[in-house]
């Protein structure tokens, strides 16, 4: 999946942000910003499909082209394997799902 947008955008924590991503057909789909982070040189985006109740959620990174950010599906598993495992710990690690 691919998406320009603007990485120079200021990201407010009260603020929903939303982007739609085009895949290889052409088909759009609409995904909810949960977090960015830098890792080894690269930014990646964690985003979750729009109007799914799930925990599942994409990874992609973001490749500059010109003034352009392209979000690139991530294809070498070792990569996505650690950038994964850092927003598994930055997203989900503060909430306690057995607390009452």
């Amino acid at each position: 999946m691919t998406d320009a947008l603007n990485h120079n955008e200021e990201l407010n924590e009260d603020e929903v942000y939303t982007y739609t991503l085009t895949d290889e057909d052409g088909k759009e789909y609409e995904f909810e910003l949960l977090g960015t982070c830098e890792l080894d040189g690269n930014t990646y985006y964690a985003m979750a499909p729009l109007g799914e109740d799930s925990e599942e959620y994409v990874i992609l990174r973001a490749e500059e082209d010109g003034d352009e950010v392209n979000l690139i599906t991530i294809e070498d598993d070792d990569e996505f394997d650690r950038v994964a495992e850092f927003f598994d710990d930055e997203l989900f690690s503060e909430i306690d799902y057995d607390a009452e």
